[in-house]
């Protein structure tokens, strides 16, 4: 037994990192988000696979709020490599509900994708988006973006993208060496540059848009401390960040507050909506 990091051997840090092992009843959100999800994407005023890039994956779902309101950019997580957008139509619920628009995209997973890859596609749907703002129907000037897990990670590597007022990661990964030195890297084979690179935490600018960074109390102890020491050293730069715990959630309930209209992270949304100028 070999400590690798933070005097974790490789097999307690695989563990530390598995969500989905920390879960016993997982199938039964994700089958309520299969579910879910096919009922918003079948709305008729939902545009469906929007191409803002070349690869297959490359396509946004658009679920329109009201004309002229904020848009929210949702990015899904799976760790780079799981998951599709098609899965996570749901999250426009709770925003939609205030009037607010939803666009959720796919991207390219590895191993077909470098993290690099997949962090340019990110640029790539907020250029999109902005782009096509008088067609679609939002105010370009309140375009917030959020993710969950690997999501949080991309919401926090393109927070710095011209068109983004501000983001809500969501239960995510802020420096990528644990996730370097895990059974997670067998697809990604991170390279020491993107390591330092596309590690949010390692990139702190001295500006940002506010970040409202959100884990679960019943979270694993890595994905609430990645979320913590970000946002420790975002503020100690005096940066717009702020960290909310929320009790008796785990990685995947979480994600019943952005469903609800009535959820901490709807809420979240709308007071930093509230708060732009």
């Amino acid at each position: 037994m070999t400590a690798i990091f933070r005097g974790m051997d490789r097999a307690t840090l695989d563990a530390a990192y598995d969500n989905t092992k920390a879960v016993a009843d997982v199938d039964s959100f994700r089958n309520r988000w299969n579910e879910t999800s096919a009922k918003v994407r079948a709305q008729p005023n939902a545009k469906l696979d929007l191409r803002y890039g070349e690869r297959p994956r490359a396509m946004l779902d658009y679920f329109p709020g009201q004309p002229g309101a904020p848009l929210f950019m949702f990015i899904h997580g799976g760790y780079w490599q799981r998951n599709e957008k098609e899965r996570f139509a749901f999250t426009a619920l709770g925003p939609n509900a205030h009037g607010i628009n939803v666009a959720v995209p796919g991207y390219t997973l590895a191993p077909e994708a470098r993290l690099t890859d997949i962090v340019n596609e990110m640029r790539q749907a907020l250029t999109y988006l902005t782009d096509r703002a008088g067609e679609l129907g939002f105010d370009r000037k309140r375009l917030l973006i959020g993710g969950w897990s690997a999501g949080g990670h991309l919401t926090a590597a393109v927070a710095d993208h011209p068109a983004v007022a501000g983001g809500l990661p969501i239960s995510g990964i802020f420096e990528l060496e644990p996730i370097a030195l895990g059974v997670l890297n067998d697809k990604l084979q991170l390279s020491a540059d993107e390591i330092a690179r596309l590690s949010p935490l390692r990139n702190l600018k001295d500006r940002s848009p506010p970040l409202e960074l959100f884990v679960g109390g019943d979270e694993l102890p890595e994905l609430k401390r990645q979320s913590q020491e970000y946002t420790a050293a975002a503020q100690a730069r005096g940066l717009p960040a702020r960290m909310t715990l929320l009790p008796g959630h785990h990685h995947f309930s979480i994600l019943d507050e952005l469903q609800s209209p009535d959820g901490a992270l709807t809420k979240a949304i709308r007071d930093m909506i509230a708060g732009l100028r």
